[in-house]
């Protein structure tokens, strides 16, 4: 029999099948997808935000834990469990080197990315360099890595793993990690969540995927079911305003549109409706999915003019393009009249000071609703471009409640011998909300946590017996 078994095949999986096979653990890793879709949405990452109390390598400065906490907690508006939350926070400061041990390196950050030169360190080669090493080391150390190996139950006993089962095939192992991901490749679940609006609009059918296919929360809903203590909101996720050309699937960094804090946002109704520039686009980016989300027919459209060229990271598809802001409307496909007194509304009420895009500056609006608290510039300067935008949803926050071992609940009461990793329980400490990087900190702590913590109950049985043995005893003697 497998010591830990790890379903699931991204960060999280792969930090605890390594953490696990180093603690001594015979390991078994059933991946999904096929070997060349292999990472989930870890693939698709950049960075990890990372609490240090000086300069670093490739960070500078000092992002202490007490900023990096209030900084999540102003994103989640307090929908995160402390004790949790700081738990990664902390094994951010020191996951590095265990990281680089296994063949992950890091750069510093790319021209564009400067807000995060601070707090995040960047993988060199991205998300899917980091998962390729990995994948590597877990081969060298004598992980069996399984593909195309979609787990679709669970045999439990009381709150104890017993098997996983693949169709008709059951796998053993005297603890199991899950880190499948959550459910955001399942649209019919997604449709549940979202349900229809007062518009009777059903605004799911309209998300694209930033991520994996693979997603589609098969033993998320099954846990859930079986009796697991679950937490969070199912229509909380990481949803980003992405650019509504890019694929159902997949799209990953390269579709995210980041210039909505250097112009204006409208709606299909040619209008304003929120707040633009209200902080850094690194801890307020994955709010506008939601907004968009929220808006008629689920889009929207990011308005900027050739001052903004330059200053944010261009999205794999160029902006439509246009000499005057009439003929931009006309290509959007926006009505001109309106579209005219928006702009025309927002660019008399701006109150230009020092415009400075990498400090809250003072450049702001005047006499206008939704006010534009920070780089408020009038659209003056031709060319024009806009991006048409969608809600793209990375991951959802609907997982499984843990504690600081990772163990699955039931009742209350946490297994000794199931885990939990990943998308699949980091709604614990994002309740809502998202800060660039805090989902790789949240998978890489937690995946390591529940690696060690299941090689610890798989290399400890007759412990474990015994301990039940005498439970049993008391039990039938009470």
């Amino acid at each position: 029999m497998i010591d830990v078994l790890v379903i699931g095949g991204g960060n999280a999986a792969l930090c605890a099948a390594l953490m696990a096979r180093e603690a001594g653990a015979s390991v078994m890793l059933l991946e999904s997808a096929p070997r060349e879709w292999r990472g989930g949405n870890s693939q698709h990452t950049r960075n990890l935000r990372c609490m240090h109390d000086a300069p670093q390598d490739v960070l500078i400065d000092a992002y202490p834990e007490e900023e990096y906490w209030q900084d999540l907690l102003k994103v989640t508006g307090g929908l995160t469990d402390e004790r949790l939350a700081r738990l990664a926070i902390r094994a951010s400061s020191n996951c590095r080197d265990w990281m680089r041990s296994h063949g992950v390196h890091f750069q510093p950050p790319l021209s564009g990315a400067l807000h995060v030169a601070r707090t995040n360190a960047f993988f060199m080669g991205g998300g899917k360099a980091l998962v390729n090493a990995y994948y590597r080391s877990a081969e060298q150390l004598g992980v069996q890595i399984r593909y195309n190996a979609p787990v679709d139950a669970i045999e439990l006993d009381g709150g104890r793993f017993v098997a996983a089962r693949i169709g008709s095939e059951r796998i053993e192992a005297r603890a199991c990690v899950l880190a499948a991901g959550g459910f955001e490749s399942n649209r019919e679940w997604l449709r549940e969540a979202w349900g229809q609006n007062e518009r009777g609009e059903w605004p799911a059918d309209n998300f694209l995927i930033r991520g994996t296919r693979f997603n589609m929360g098969v033993l998320l809903k099954y846990m859930i079911e079986a009796g697991a203590d679950a937490i969070g909101d199912p229509s909380q996720s990481h949803c980003v305003a992405i650019d509504a050309r890019a694929p159902l699937y997949d799209g990953g960094i390269c579709t995210r549109i980041d210039c909505v804090s250097l112009g204006v946002v409208l709606n299909a109704n040619a209008a304003r409706f929120y707040d633009e520039g209200e902080d850094f686009w690194p801890k307020r980016y994955a709010i506008w999915g939601r907004l968009v989300a929220q808006q008629p027919q689920q889009i929207g459209y990011s308005i900027i003019d050739a001052k903004a060229v330059g200053r944010f990271m261009p999205p794999v598809f160029p902006g439509v393009k246009a000499d005057t802001l009439p003929e931009l409307a006309r290509k959007l496909g926006l009505d001109e009249a309106t579209f005219m007194r928006t702009i025309n509304d927002y660019n008399a009420a701006c109150r230009v000071g020092k415009f400075d895009h990498t400090v809250l500056d003072d450049c702001h609006t005047e006499g206008v609703t939704p006010a534009k608290t920070h780089w408020a510039r009038p659209l003056d300067t031709a060319p024009f471009y806009g991006y048409a935008l969608r809600p793209g949803i990375t991951f959802t926050y609907l997982g499984l409640k843990v504690n600081e071992a990772s163990a699955v609940h039931f009742g209350g009461q946490p297994s000794d011998n199931l885990f939990v990793a990943g998308e699949m329980m980091a709604g614990n400490v994002l309740g809502k909300g998202y800060t660039a990087g805090v989902g790789m900190a949240i998978g890489t702590a937690f995946g390591r946590i529940a690696g060690t913590q299941a090689a610890k109950a798989a290399l400890a049985p007759a412990k474990g017996q015994r301990a039940r043995a005498s439970q049993e005893i008391e039990h039938a003697t009470s």
